[in-house]
């Protein structure tokens, strides 16, 4: 890789898995005219290299707003409105205080409104958000 690709390149580091299993980083490379915004970025990654990687937005389909929220560089951003820029390296992680899916999706459903489970406990567990 010559200096000038490195130049053009994006390289998102995203944490992965999910609560039972704890999290790791994994490092991708997306081409820098690949990716506006955070979330080109990640629908790039998700259809060219790894089509398991989980993260939630709604404004395509169903118009819907808030649901691409995450944690960039350690602040909280709309995925849809961060911008990248081409030669950098971005920290990409789930909303915190709120209970881990998968990968960088959480669950944002206020507690009254989450479905019970087997036991009969509120799933989601640690990190409610009492409203």
């Amino acid at each position: 890789m010559t200096s000038s690709d490195t130049e053009q390149t994006i390289r998102l580091r995203v944490h992965r898995g999910c609560a039972r299993s704890g999290s790791t980083l994994q490092e991708y490379a997306i081409p820098g005219t690949a990716a506006a915004s955070l979330l080109d970025g990640l629908r790039w990654v998700r259809a060219h290299v790894d089509d398991t990687l989980a993260f939630r937005y709604a404004c395509i389909n169903a118009n819907a707003c808030k649901e691409c929220m995450v944690r960039l560089d350690g602040k909280t951003v709309y995925a849809c409105l961060a911008r990248l820029e081409p030669g950098h390296t971005y920290e990409i992680g789930p909303l915190p205080n709120k209970p881990l899916v998968r990968d960088l999706v959480t669950d944002i459903a206020p507690a009254k409104e989450r479905l019970l489970d087997l036991s009969g406990s509120r799933e989601g567990g640690e990190g409610e958000d009492e409203a």
